[in-house]
């Protein structure tokens, strides 16, 4: 294995895993696995990358550092030589949150210094410039993420955002620097360390930036950032002769299918909608959940019962319905029983026979892949940017699209279905 990544949700390690295992046009990329969790043994031998999707986002920074040195040490067995730590191209976590911390523990671990920090992802609308992150044209305190019921993304300042949550100052290589090249980036990146700035903010407006990042990150020990940060990495170690170069697998598995839906962003909401107007959909009432009266079982039936019609069922709600309810249960308790609920009832519908599933939602994908333990999943074709197609190896195969709430085209539930059967 020559390349490992350790992500802090499932839809993020399943985005970078599809980055990597596409690579860029002309020359593929890495053959890749996704492993939920950090593996109980070794990997098979044909995998030249493994991205490790751990649930660490909003959990406390201490217990997300020990889950990431864990992965790094099982990557590092694996002989990757180097690492990527993948975080949410909206860049998601409070002031006290774990992006600084597990980033300069992995720094420390590897002795890495003027490590990039780039949480761009142009395709999906995620520049950053000057340091300061956008969502298409608004800055990201006003794209809505300022609303997350967990994350909640108040200054689009990164460098700034970074800085509460480091030991060390933050860097910063312009947008002017990426542009005259990989040369130029190398400079500034050790220009950086020569400050002591461990970590350092790149800049990057489009996939050529991205590339350009890649390639002066050739030699780096650990990069962090969001999926697009791997753009350029499987074209080094193919010129270097490490690897050949291969493309996606091809996916076909049919059978009856599930959407589950627990993002409360503005992009799976209009999903919904779209979805509505042609599908059986229902709607999780989350006080009748939190009294007990709903469960898994009710869900179960619902789904079951439209065998064939795409069936949804979300919970997904509109800021002000989100904090009314928060108000009344509080954050976290609602969090978890939503989590266990959604992961209850994927199992139950995967022993039922269900075999390809969609699940919109970082936390919710989360709480899903964890309870069906598949093992290690496959990364097969791509269905918008940043969401593949994940296969597990088992004899009765399981196809997944596991969406960030933000991605996705309107029609992308029934795309992904299709997707996943081969169509």
């Amino acid at each position: 294995m020559l390349l490992g990544v350790i992500a802090d949700d499932f839809t993020g390690a399943s985005d970078i895993a599809n980055t990597i295992a596409k690579g860029l046009p002309g020359q593929g990329g890495l053959r890749t696995a996704q492993f939920l969790g950090v593996p109980r043994s070794d990997t098979i031998s044909d995998m030249e990358a493994g991205v490790i999707a751990l649930k660490s986002r909003s959990i406390t920074a201490a217990d997300a550092v020990a889950q990431s040195l864990e992965a790094l040490h099982w990557l590092l067995g694996q002989g990757c030589t180097q690492i990527v730590f993948k975080y949410c191209s909206t860049f998601d976590s409070t002031p006290t949150g774990n992006i600084g911390p597990v980033a300069e523990a992995l720094a420390e671990a590897l002795d890495a210094h003027g490590v990039i920090a780039c949480p761009a992802f142009p395709a999906a609308g995620r520049t950053v410039y000057q340091g300061h992150l956008f969502v298409h044209d608004r800055l990201l305190n006003e794209s809505g993420l300022q609303d997350h019921p967990l994350n909640p993304m108040t200054d689009p300042d990164i460098r700034r955002w970074l800085t509460r949550q480091s030991r060390y100052p933050v860097g910063l290589v312009t947008w002017s620097s990426v542009r005259a090249g990989p040369a130029e980036i190398t400079a500034r990146l050790r220009k950086a360390h020569g400050s002591g700035q461990r970590l350092v903010i790149v800049d990057a407006l489009g996939d050529d930036d991205l590339v350009a990042i890649g390639t002066a990150g050739a030699s780096a020990k650990l990069i962090t950032g969001g999926s697009g940060v791997a753009m350029g990495l499987p074209a080094n170690f193919i010129a270097a002769g490490l690897a050949r170069g291969s493309t996606s697998l091809g996916i076909g598995v049919d059978g009856p299918e599930a959407i589950l839906a627990g993002s409360c962003s503005g992009a799976t909401r209009g999903q919904v909608e779209r979805h509505q107007q042609k599908h059986p959909t229902l709607a999780i009432d989350v006080d009748s959940v939190m009294r007990g009266d709903t469960t898994a079982s009710d869900l179960v039936s619902f789904v079951l019962g439209n065998h064939g019609k795409a069936p949804l069922v979300f919970s997904s709600g509109s800021p002000d319905e989100v904090s009314r309810l928060q108000g009344r249960y509080g954050r976290d308790a609602i969090a978890e029983t939503l989590d266990a609920l959604f992961a209850d009832t994927a199992r139950k519908l995967v022993s039922a026979g269900v075999r390809r599933l969609v699940v919109a939602g970082g936390e919710t994908s989360g709480a899903v892949v964890t309870a069906l333990d598949l093992g290690a999943l496959t990364i097969g074709p791509e269905i918008d940017p940043g969401v593949p197609v994940v296969i597990s190896t088992g004899q009765a195969p399981v196809a997944m699209a596991l969406k960030s709430g933000n991605f996705g085209a309107p029609d992308f539930f029934v795309k992904a279905l299709d997707r996943m059967a081969g169509r």
